[in-house]
This record gives structure tokens, sequence and C-alpha cells, in this order.
């Protein structure tokens, strides 16, 4: 079928799954502009000729969402209104021979690190030059910040080493020149993600650098907040801790997904920590950074856990009382450890479990947040919204964390990412309310 009259090299840029993949996708697209091309991400509606699709492997949800976005843009392009569909990410690296049958409408398959095969397939150079240049997706006072990429953690229930790799580094002097050309567009928030931050500087220098560079990236100028998410909590290093007290602009915040706390269960799950080093450590955490908003993860329903290995893990949750908190049902994954076990936990089962988790989180937020009413707190605005002005305190993460709201009115503006001092006035299980003082 005859393709209708397009922009040449315009492309339209679809993300699936979490932020590691944004920030592949930043890469990708300041290549592709560095290239000439028109670039955007995930528009509505486009008259791109060519759409590359950034999917999601991890599990059955992510992996039907990706082949689901496949098919539709399969679909425009049989239709003819797209001439060209390439597809990269974790999906392709895990899958890329079975895709390549069952969907051959797309032109080409690229694993997660193939980024200069794609770019030399859309007749473009892979610009070496380009450490660090990303066109942002995010609001530009905040950005992912990628340091490692891949994982060496042994964890039975994860796909992420087959289609990620090993870990490696991403040199320190790299790492602050990135920091240093986001500050200068007006990023002030970095928020540092990796499969484990905590194994950062084995790779490359032989030890754990992880708190180095948190000073390294503290120096910039123009950086007001840096953020921890995906911290391991097997030999989590403790000189990190230091530096969040030395440096006012490193947020008491911590994402540590511990996914459970039963011995039976870590050991199962290949976590590398018992349920006693576990408790040591959050209290120890607590102890030497008494501020510090603790975020966990959880798996709800893995192989093998028991009734009593669930109760464990409710009164764990219960006794220890999690700032934040998310858990996901159990994803039985091929080719991982967990696999070759029998998936012997009923679906409805796994859900309820965790449902129940998440509604003694419910409880457990809406008493911490009600403490905070009276409080005063800087926060960082992000967007507006259904009449109020929604923005963060260095206790919450984008997205997938609490949020403050100030009404807009008349008399109230505040420019989007700016800093302002907010006296909470109401608390919700979620969110918190206030007024700009």
């Amino acid at each position: 079928m005859k393709v209708r009259s397009q922009q040449a090299n315009k492309v339209n840029v679809i993300t699936l799954g979490c932020s590691k993949n944004l920030v592949d996708s930043e890469v990708m697209m300041g290549q592709l502009r560095a290239n000439q091309f028109e670039v955007t991400h995930e528009a509505d509606t486009s008259d791109a000729n060519i759409v590359i699709i950034n999917t999601c492997g991890f599990i059955d949800n992510a992996k039907q969402e990706s082949i689901d976005t496949i098919l539709r843009y399969a679909d425009e392009k049989e239709a003819g209104r797209l001439e060209k569909l390439y597809v990269t990410g974790c999906l392709s690296q895990r899958y890329k021979d079975d895709l390549e049958k069952e969907i051959p409408q797309v032109d080409a398959y690229f694993g997660t690190l193939e980024l200069p095969q794609l770019m030399k397939k859309l007749e473009a150079d892979y610009k070496h030059e380009l450490v660090g240049e990303r066109l942002l997706t995010t609001p530009a006072h905040y950005a992912y910040f990628k340091i490692a990429e891949g994982c060496n953690r042994p964890c039975s229930f994860c796909a992420i080493p087959l289609m990620r790799g090993k870990h490696q580094d991403r040199p320190i002097e790299d790492l602050v020149k990135e920091a240093k050309r986001l500050a200068s567009m007006g990023t002030k928030e970095l928020i540092l993600i990796a499969q484990d931050l905590t194994y950062y500087g084995l790779q490359h220098y032989g030890e754990r650098k992880l708190a180095d560079l948190m000073r390294h990236l503290s120096d910039v100028n123009g950086i007001d907040w840096i953020r921890l998410q995906y911290a391991y909590p097997s030999q989590f290093p403790m000189d990190a801790l230091d530096v969040m007290n030395e440096r006012e602009n490193i947020c008491k915040y911590l994402d540590m997904p511990l996914q459970h706390v039963s011995d039976n269960m870590l050991k199962t799950m290949r976590r590398g920590i018992s349920k006693r080093r576990t408790v040591e450590l959050v209290d120890t955490i607590r102890q030497r950074v008494p501020d510090i908003a603790l975020r966990t993860t959880l798996i709800a329903g893995h192989p093998g856990e028991t009734q009593q290995d669930f109760e464990e893990l409710y009164r764990f949750v219960e006794d220890t009382r999690f700032d934040r908190l998310g858990i996901f049902t159990y994803s039985h994954e091929d080719n991982t450890h967990s696999y070759t076990l029998e998936d012997n936990v009923p679906a409805e089962e796994k859900q309820h479990r965790a449902d129940q988790i998440m509604e003694l989180q419910q409880g457990i937020s809406m008493e911490l947040n009600e403490e905070k009413v009276g409080q005063t707190h800087k926060v960082l605005f992000d967007r507006k919204e259904s009449g109020y002005f929604v923005g963060r305190t260095q206790f919450d993460s984008p997205e997938v964390d609490n949020e403050v709201l100030v009404p807009a009115t008349k008399d109230t503006y505040v420019r989007l990412g700016d800093f302002a001092q907010v006296q909470i006035t109401e608390a919700s299980d979620f969110d918190l309310y206030g007024k700009l003082i």
C-alpha cells in the first residue's frame, strides 16, 4: 500500500517500562536530534513517518503492554500511515527471534545495548562525543540519572540480567559532566537510578564508590536535590549515609527494595541477606539518618511462599512502618531460577496477599501524613492540575510517592520547577495539602 506523504526524518519514540528505559529513550532522542531528525516523544497525534518503540520485558503485564503497542503500530504501518517501525529495549533483547517470527511487520528489532546499530539502520551516525546529552522527557527541573547498566545479583525471580547484562559502571567524570550539562539546562533534582546503586564502583574502580559519586554530584552548582533509588540491601555501603547527613542537597530518602523478610523466602529468592540482618539494616539506617524516608517494594506469592511466610511479611510491614511502599504479585519468568520451581500460589491468592499489604500500608501512610499537619516543608512544584499546584517534598520521588497540593487561587501563584515553603494543613492517605508561607 502506498504510504501518504509525510515529513521526512520525523520520529515518534514510544517508551514503555521503568525510568531506566526512559533514560535510554532520552539518550536515543539526543542522538536522533544531533542527526537532524525531528523527534517527538509519545505524541498522541503525529505525522511522524518513523516510530521507535522502546519496550519493557520485566513481568507479564509489562510484556503484554509492549506486545499490544507493537501490534498497534504494526497495524498503522500496514494501513499506510507509517513508513518504518523499529522495536528496541528489554522485550526485544529477550525475545527477538520470537518477535521477528510473530510480528514481521516490524522493520528491525534491536537489543538494549544496540543503539549504534539502530542509528546505522536509520542511516545516521552514532556520535560518541555526545556523552550525557539527552532530550529530556520529564519536566526540565528533574531528571532520572542512570549511573550504571546491568546487574550482577543472582535474585531468583529477576530476568533483568538476561535483558541488561552484567553490571557496568559509568565513570564518575562522565556522570559529573552530564550533571553539569543538566544543571545548565535548568535541572534541579537528580534521581539516581540503576539496577543496583550500591554496586556502583566495583566494576570500574574495584571498590564501592557510591558515596564518592554522591559527593562529586553534590558539588555541581545548580543541583538542589539528589535522590537515591534502587539500593540493594545486601552489603549496603554505610558511608552513603554519612554523605546524606553531610550534604544538604542529598535528599533524606532511600528506595531499598527488600522483596521479602522471612528467611525461607529470602533464601529461595537468593537475596543474600537474612531477616535478622534486614531488620538490623533498617534500624541502623534510621538511627544514622533519623528523619530519613524509607521506601521499599515487596513481592507477594513467590513460589514456596506459605501463609506463615506471608504473615511474617505482614507483621514486618506493620512493625517497620515504611514511609513509602509498593508491592508486586509474583510473575513466573522463563529462564530465571524461580521458573524451575512450581508456581504454586494461585493468582487470586497472590493478589489477595498484595491487597492486604497495601491496605495495611494505606493506614500507616495516613497516620504518618497526619503527623505532618502543622509542619512546614520545602516543596518542589512539578505541575498544575485540577485547580492545584502539585509538588513534592524531599521525602518523595515523582510518580510513585506522596504529593503536596496547594490550591491555585487568584492569590496563590507558584512557578513550576521552583521551590517554596509550604505549611501542611491537611492529610490524606497518600497526599498532603498545604498553603504557601
